[in-house]
This record gives C-alpha cells, sequence and structure tokens, in this order.
C-alpha cells in the first residue's frame, strides 16, 4: 500500500505538467503564411517601407477626397502688371502727301530734302526745275511749272475717329493756319478754327486734329482715343515720367513713360490691376505648396498626381505578371519546341529597343493628338507589353524544377487536366518569388512612368503625374526659384520607390526557406 503511494505521487507530477512553449517551439506549430508573416515584420526596413506605401497611398487616395480644389481646378488672383501699351515717337522728319492727280517719287523727296538741308528755294531733277516754297514751320509745297504737286510736313493731320483719311486741301489749309499760329481758315466756303492744342473744328464738332506725336498700340485692335493721346503729350511735354489716366469705363491706371537714348521714342507702360492666373503662387494658408505654372494647386496636383503614377505603376504589373505567368507556365511545363518558341520569342522582347520606341510611339501620339486619358491607357498598355519576358523566364525557370517532384507525378497519375496541373499546382509554388519579383518591378515602373513624364512622353495635362510635376525642373528659373513646385513630387517618387524596394527585400527574405527563424 505505501508503494502504491509513493508511485502516485511520483506519477502525479507527470499528468499533471503544464507546458508553455518559448518562441523557437511556437515557430514550428505556425502555418506557411503566418511563418511568413512573422518574418517579414521581424524586419525592420520592410515595416518601414510598408509604412511608407500606407502613406502614400492614404496621401494620394484619401487626400483627394479631403482637398477642397479640383485636380485641374485654376486659380486666379490681382496682381499689378506693368506692359507695354503703346510708343509715342516725336516726329522729326518730314512727310509727304502728293495733291490730288499729282505724284512725287522717293527720288524727288531726296531731293527735296537735300534743298532744305542746303536751305535753297530750288532744285532741278531730268531737267525740270522744281519750287519749294515755305508755306510754316516745317512746312514747305513743292511745285513745277506753277503746278502744285505735293507739301512736306513734320505736324501731322489727323482725323476725330482716327480712322479715315483727313483730305489734301483740308490737310493743306489746317497745316497753314496752325504752323502760321493762326486760329481759324476758310475752305469751300466753310469756316474752321484751329485751336492751340491742334484741334480742327467745323462749328462745335472736332473734325481733325494736328500732333506732331505719333501713337502707336503695342497690340492690334487696341484703341487709342483721343484723350489719351493729349494727356500722354501733355506728360511729354512737361517731362513727367508717369501720369494717371481714366478711361471711357472708368478705369484708372498709371501709365510709366520709358525713354529709349538716342531716339524720339518713348515706351508707355501701363500699370494696373488685373485679374489673372495665380501663377506659382508661394505657399500660403490657402495653398499649402503653392501654385504651380497653370495657377493650379500644387498639394492638390501632388495628391492626384500619386493616383496616377501608383494606379499605372499596378495596372503596369499586373499586365506583365499576367503574360508572364502565361507563358511562363506554358513554356516551363511542356518544354520541347514549345519551350524554345517561347524563349526566341522572349529574347526577341529582350532585343528591342524600349526608350527609342516608347519615345516613337509619344511622337506618334502627339501627332495623332490622342486625349490624354486614352493615351495612360496606351501607355499602361505599352508598358505592361514590354515587361512581362522577365516574369517568364523566372516562372519557366521555377516550373521547370517544380514539374519534376513527386506531387506532379501524382497529379498526372490521377488524371487531372494540363491546365489544371499547371494553374493549380504548379503556378500556386512560384507565387512567392513572383509576389517578391512584382514588388520590386513596382518601384521600377513608377520611376519609368515619371522619367517618361518628365520627357513628355507619358501623362499629359490636365492629368497630373509626380513625373509631369517635375517636368517643371526644365526650366532653370522655376528650379531656382520655385522649389515647391518640384522638390515635393521628387519626394513623393522617392519615398513610393524605396517603399517598395524594402518590401520587396523584405518578402524575398520571409519566403527564404533557409532563412533563420
Amino acid at each position: 500500500m505505501k508503494d502504491d503511494k509513493n508511485l502516485n505521487r511520483n506519477a502525479a507530477p507527470e499528468t499533471n505538467e503544464t507546458y508553455s512553449l518559448n518562441d523557437d517551439r511556437r515557430v514550428k506549430v505556425l502555418s506557411p503564411g503566418a511563418l511568413v508573416v512573422k518574418r517579414f515584420f521581424r524586419n525592420t526596413l520592410s515595416v518601414v517601407g510598408l509604412g511608407m506605401i500606407i502613406a502614400m497611398f492614404l496621401f494620394s487616395f484619401l487626400g483627394g477626397f479631403i482637398s477642397p480644389y479640383g485636380e485641374d481646378q485654376i486659380f486666379y488672383t490681382y496682381t499689378d502688371m506693368k506692359k507695354n501699351y503703346v510708343s509715342a515717337t516725336k516726329n522729326d522728319v518730314f512727310r509727304y502727301q502728293s495733291a490730288e492727280g499729282q505724284s512725287f517719287s522717293s527720288t524727288l523727296q531726296a531731293k527735296f530734302q537735300l534743298a532744305y538741308n542746303q536751305k535753297k528755294d530750288v532744285f532741278d531733277y531730268q531737267g525740270v526745275s522744281y519750287l519749294v516754297e515755305e508755306l510754316g514751320e516745317d512746312f514747305y509745297s513743292i511745285s513745277a511749272d506753277g503746278t502744285e504737286l505735293a507739301i512736306a510736313y513734320k505736324d501731322i493731320v489727323n482725323a476725330a475717329d482716327d480712322t479715315s483719311p483727313v483730305p489734301y486741301a483740308l490737310k493743306r489749309a489746317a497745316l497753314v493756319a496752325y504752323c502760321n499760329h493762326e486760329d481759324r481758315f476758310s475752305l469751300d466756303g466753310k469756316t474752321y478754327k484751329v485751336t492751340e492744342d491742334g484741334d480742327v473744328r467745323e462749328g462745335k464738332e472736332n473734325i481733325a486734329y494736328i500732333s506732331r506725336f505719333i501713337v502707336q498700340a503695342a497690340e492690334p485692335g487696341l484703341n487709342i482715343t483721343r484723350a489719351f493721346k493729349e494727356k500722354l503729350e501733355t506728360a511729354l511735354d512737361s517731362g513727367e515720367t508717369e501720369f494717371r489716366y481714366t478711361d471711357e469705363s472708368g478705369e484708372e491706371a498709371v501709365y510709366t513713360l520709358e525713354y529709349k537714348p538716342g531716339s524720339m521714342t518713348w515706351n508707355v507702360l501701363q500699370d494696373k490691376s488685373t485679374f489673372v492666373k495665380d501663377t506659382y503662387g508661394r505657399p500660403s494658408k490657402a495653398h499649402p505648396l503653392g501654385t504651380d505654372g497653370n495657377g493650379m494647386d500644387m498639394l492638390t496636383r501632388l495628391m492626384y498626381g500619386g493616383r496616377v503614377s501608383l494606379v499605372i505603376g499596378f495596372i503596369v504589373v499586373f499586365i506583365a505578371a499576367f503574360l508572364g505567368v502565361l507563358f511562363g507556365g506554358i513554356s516551363g511545363y511542356f518544354g520541347g519546341w514549345v519551350d524554345n518558341l517561347i524563349m526566341r520569342i522572349v529574347d526577341v522582347f529582350y532585343c528591342i529597343p524600349s526608350t527609342p520606341l516608347i519615345i516613337i510611339l509619344g511622337a506618334a501620339m502627339d501627332a495623332m493628338q490622342v486625349e490624354p486619358r486614352i493615351r495612360m491607357l496606351y501607355l499602361m498598355l505599352i508598358l505592361g507589353f514590354l515587361s512581362w519576358p522577365g516574369i517568364a523566364r523566372l516562372i519557366r525557370g521555377q516550373i521547370l524544377s517544380l514539374r519534376e517532384q513527386e506531387f506532379m507525378t501524382a497529379t498526372e497519375a490521377c488524371g487531372i487536366s494540363v491546365p489544371r496541373r499547371i494553374f493549380y499546382h504548379l503556378i500556386p509554388n512560384v507565387i512567392p518569388q513572383l509576389i517578391v519579383i512584382c514588388t520590386m518591378d513596382l518601384g521600377s515602373t513608377i520611376l519609368t512612368e515619371a522619367t517618361l513624364s518628365f520627357l513628355g512622353l507619358g501623362v499629359k495635362f490636365p492629368f497630373a503625374s509626380w513625373g509631369n510635376i517635375i517636368n517643371d525642373v526644365n526650366n532653370s528659373f522655376v528650379m531656382t526659384n520655385y522649389w515647391f513646385i518640384w522638390i515635393p513630387a521628387g519626394i513623393c517618387l522617392l519615398i513610393s520607390v524605396l517603399g517598395f524596394n524594402f518590401i520587396g527585400d523584405g518578402l524575398r527574405d520571409a519566403f527564404d526557406p533557409k532563412m533563420k527563424r
């Protein structure tokens, strides 16, 4: 009895013992998927990369919904701008007008100028004597055989409406009165009044005005009123450098006079508050990253650009993975002439110069004016179609080694169809390697898209991508003075590519069965 009690006492600890598994023993009961996840999250860089990608996805996809602005919304602002408005020239050379029914050639004009310089009243040309008669200050009449041929003048007679020409007789009579400081003259039974300012009036109606200044608009179609010309002439005569003028619509502007040395010409710059695009606006509360060259909010463009870059990257990798798994699986399983044919096709694709081909296709789409949305679709298809050979070769190599193993012999013995053997038994066994290479390719695809957009061959305006945002670096002035235009897009690219590379490295190590547990 005593021995039985001793036996029971010794056996009790064995039956009531509980085990507390340490980490090394716990790993042995984890599923393969859980083991991969555990290894992945043990890698610090992998976790950092995953955080980067999550941050970029939240910024790009969630940020676009939060932003109060649209992707292509243009902002305007009032700014003071100086632009060429008119040019004013003080006429200091003789101008000529032939009498009705007469002609006064350029040769005769040169002969008159020579006679004027030599202070002669007569000059000869081809046996004809021409009489020069002074009618007033800087105003002459040229005649031959008692017939007036032309007048030479420096003061210019303009019609009041600045459109219709002034008849010869009226111009001559008005200049005679003006140059001799007379206040009126008669012509064809009508009496005209000439003011000190050069206005020519018939009764109370202004029909013309006389001025030595020639005012020309800087832009075609710009109507320069008589009131503005008078204001400009007053400023020039008084030696002012700027003046204010209120136009017929009541809008006031400041005009700056810039004299061109060595000439009798002034540039008149209009300085007024203008409603223009808010281009390259500095960061502010309304626009934390400023505005771009089109007046669009840079932060919003970055968000939508991230969507485009990430979506293009994933779709291109999906297309490449689909084609690579399809052709690589068929090539690796069947071998023989099928393998040789597909591998020669892969070799052909490796020989295609992808960058020159994409440049040619981009130029062709520019020539055909393909819509930006359709262009993005073509870009994804082209990049995906050029990227599958590397994945196909990887899948083919893995399947060549897997098809000789016992489980494939078992599938053949069970009468499982060939497509099912490939896609249900072989392909799942290469998924880990496929995930790793696709993750690594995502970063390079995003960089490729950014490079093409930077070169103007990728995503086109009005759609944004990180690549075409950085395209503003082509302008050295923007690169050196507006850092907020291109540096944020470059940082987003850097974070995304590094994140995918970190994740790819972590997955490669996590799927490696030789990794230390």
